[in-house]
């Protein structure tokens, strides 16, 4: 035989390899751009193309403003640009309610979830609408400081202003990338390249990840560039990598592969093999030690292989505790029905930012926490848009142990629903920022769940009198360590005195744009004699803030970790001096717009105080 028939035969096979994994993709209506097959992507027939800004927000996880106002709000990304290409912090951009790591190094931290996947690292998100539905050709963010938030762009199926709900509602990440420190606050439009889909969009998400920046991220508008009809690509291939043809290459990346859950889960029938190669010689123990370092996808895979790695798979050791939360996108009723029999023992739930727009119903909820909520310790449901009273009745019913409660941007709870929280005496953890729990509710969980000792209410502006809230909190939640009033407008000084007389253990307190507050009465130096024990104190935007409080924070708080007083006119170098000498472990200091407070100082400080991160920020 000539030899080179045989490597006619190769090539064709590798030919034909090729054109059935292009042929597949392309019946996906995706090319991947990180996995390459690179193309001169010609799109036939030319379509006009469409440019335009977001028309209104939807939805979004946090904000660093009021829900009362525009200022640094989410809101601010609907419409065109207010501030770019001006660099520098404006009131008129969308900025989120954190950044960096101080949050993960303060009193109410919390641990995080195991077993979450590596690709998923999102912290926040914001969803946005467009006038006219469109196949996406590019998606531009306005970022105005602090750039490099953003870590992954989806689209959306379904359209908002349609009156026709759609059957099944698709989200496909258009581009996705790992946080990346990005060399200077300086505005900038971002224009990653997407992948196409085989969908129009006109229902836009953002996830971000702060955690590398060094101060708040702010983002000004966002273009949607689109054809309105599906762009077919050229034929002509320019390279095909020799990964693209790998069949089993994982395409299930940030949270996709949770279609195989209600499919893989249930599968009844298992392949017969003779043995179970060498599990069949491991301790039961081991093999679950082993599973344990495995995702939730994975698991669903694993499942398939054999009976003794299916049991191994079901077994509800495996779920003590579990975050759906990667994969927010995929998760509904028959996921948590499949999973019902086998989070029986489930001590930990992480439901945050899944069942919005119909995923998740009211009674699938149900019946997944009566069959899975007696031994629950901990659940997470933020933003979870399908809670209501119903959801909240169940909860406390169901899940007699709970001690952490994450209700955080659930907005669409009705205000009277939060009266069934009292019943659960055992909270440890409440957090309730961007809620609308009432006063009357919130006096009873106080008077009741004294076990308190991490609350937030932050953003809670259905409160009506929050010196009585703190009044209350003095006296029935002695073991509070951590608080959270960030922008509760009506919080004075008679309110601060009761509560750092009963709560003395206080380690965290934000009283970040409380305006009622004001040093002239004493309560931010009676704060620092009745609360020796504090790590991290915000006093954000209070102008009154001055050289005495911060000198008697010298001198009683040594502990002190982080302090914001942000925008204060009344502080000197001379008393920051003090401070820095006095609070050794301080690794976080906010100063911006400190009109005493110059970048001359700054430098000088950190060059004293190497060890404190010493934020000054600055608008052009």
């Amino acid at each position: 035989m000539s030899p080179v028939f045989p490597m006619l035969t190769v090539l064709s096979m590798f030919y034909y390899m090729c054109l059935r994994r292009r042929a597949r993709t392309a019946t996906r209506g995706e090319m991947n751009s990180r996995r390459a097959i690179e193309s001169n992507t010609r799109a036939l027939p030319i379509n006009v193309e469409i440019v335009q800004y977001a028309k209104e927000v939807l939805d979004f996880s946090s904000h660093y403003g009021s829900e009362n106002s525009m200022s640094y709000t989410m809101w601010n990304l609907a419409g065109i640009p207010n501030v770019y290409p001006s660099s520098g912090d404006f009131t008129q951009t969308a900025v989120f309610r954190t950044y960096g790591t101080w949050w993960d190094h303060c009193p109410s931290a919390r641990l995080p979830f195991k077993r979450t996947p590596t690709t998923f690292c999102s912290q926040d998100y914001v969803e946005l609408a467009f006038e006219e539905p469109v196949y996406p050709t590019a998606v531009q963010i306005l970022e105005t400081y602090h750039p490099g938030a953003v870590v992954r762009i989806l689209a959306c199926s379904a359209n908002p202003y349609s009156q026709n709900p759609p059957a099944e509602v698709r989200w496909e990440i258009l581009w996705s990338e790992a946080p990346t420190k990005v060399n200077g606050p300086q505005a900038r439009q971002f224009t990653p390249c997407i992948k196409q889909i085989n969908f129009p969009t006109n229902l836009i998400r953002l996830e971000v990840n702060s955690s590398l920046l060094d101060y708040y991220t702010e983002l000004d508008a966002v273009v949607l560039h689109g054809v309105k009809e599906r762009p077919v690509l050229s034929l002509k291939t320019s390279m095909i990598d020799m990964n693209d043809i790998d069949e089993d290459e994982d395409e299930e990346k940030y949270g996709c592969g949770m279609d195989t859950l209600n499919k893989q889960f249930s599968i009844v029938t298992l392949r017969e093999w003779p043995t179970n190669g060498y599990f069949d010689k491991l301790p039961y123990e081991l093999i679950q030690l082993i599973l344990s370092h495995l995702t939730v996808p994975d698991l669903c895979r694993l499942a398939q292989t054999c009976k003794l790695l299916y049991q191994h798979c079901c077994d509800p050791l495996q779920y003590i505790h579990l975050s759906l939360q990667p994969y927010w996108a995929r998760i509904n009723d028959t996921s948590l029905e499949y999973l019902q029999s086998r989070c029986t023992l489930i001590q930990w739930l992480n439901l945050s930012w899944t069942g919005n727009r119909g995923a998740i119903s009211v009674s699938g909820f149900s019946r997944f926490l009566k069959v899975c909520g007696s031994e629950l310790v901990r659940l997470e449901l933020s933003c979870g848009h399908f809670l209501n009273e119903t959801c909240l009745e169940v909860i406390t019913e169901m899940c007699p142990n709970l001690q952490e409660l994450n209700l955080s941007s659930c907005d669409k709870i009705p205000p009277q629903a939060f009266n069934h929280i009292a019943k659960v005496g055992s909270l440890k953890r409440l957090i309730l920022y961007r809620t609308k729990v009432e006063q009357t509710a919130l006096l009873s969980i106080l008077n009741f769940c004294s076990e308190l000792q991490h609350l937030s209410l932050g953003s809670c502006v259905m409160i009506e009198d929050y010196d009585l809230i703190a009044s209350m909190m003095g006296a029935k939640c002695k073991k509070l360590r951590s608080l959270d009033l960030w922008r509760c407008k009506n919080i004075t000084e008679s309110g601060i005195a009761e509560l750092a007389s009963g709560c003395q253990l206080l380690e965290e307190l934000d009283l970040g744009w409380c305006p009622m507050l004001q040093s002239s009465t004493g309560c931010f130096t009676n704060l620092a004699r009745k609360l020796p024990n504090l790590q991290k104190l915000f006093l954000t935007a209070n102008r009154s803030v001055c050289d005495t409080d911060i000198e008697e924070l010298a001198a009683n708080c040594t502990h002190l970790r982080q302090l914001d007083i942000l925008g204060t006119r009344m502080v000197s170098p001379a008393s920051l001096r003090k401070l820095l000498e006095s609070c050794k472990d301080l690794s976080l200091l906010d100063v911006s717009f400190c009109s005493q407070i110059d970048n001359r100082v700054v430098l000088e400080l950190n060059a004293n105080f190497p060890n404190v991160f010493i934020k000054k920020s600055f608008t052009q």
